[in-house]
C-alpha cells in the first residue's frame, strides 16, 4: 500500500496506482488519472464510460468484462481505446476510482 498526494489530497493506492478505496473518488483523483493518462480533456463520451463503469461496480461490485462494457456504452473497443489509451482496465478503471480488476477488462 502506498500513498499518493495530489493537489492537497491523499489517496491510499495500491502497487499499480489504484484507489484502495473508492469513496475516495474525487475531481483530484480524475485530475490525477488524466495525467497520468495523456488525457488533455474530459469530454462526455469519457464521463459515459467512467459513469458506466461505477454504475455496474456498485451494482455488482466489480468491473464488467469489456465485451459488457462495450455493450453498455455502445462503444467499439477501438473507441474505448481511443478514449483510454492503457485500455478499459488499467485507465478507465483506474479513472472511474474501481479496483484494479481482476479478469479481463
Amino acid at each position: 500500500m502506498a500513498t499518493l498526494e495530489f493537489n492537497g489530497k491523499t489517496f491510499e493506492i495500491d502497487e499499480d496506482g489504484f484507489l484502495l478505496d473508492y469513496n475516495m473518488y474525487n475531481e483530484e483523483w480524475v485530475e490525477y488519472v488524466k495525467g497520468q493518462e495523456g488525457i488533455d480533456e474530459m469530454t462526455d463520451e469519457h464521463w459515459q464510460l467512467v459513469k458506466v463503469l461505477q454504475d455496474y461496480y456498485e451494482k455488482n461490485g466489480i468491473a464488467p468484462m469489456v465485451r459488457v462494457l462495450s455493450k453498455l456504452t455502445k462503444f467499439k473497443l477501438k473507441h474505448i481505446y481511443e478514449l483510454f489509451p492503457s485500455g478499459p482496465g488499467k485507465g478507465a478503471c483506474k479513472m472511474a476510482g474501481l479496483p484494479k480488476p481482476t479478469g479481463c477488462v
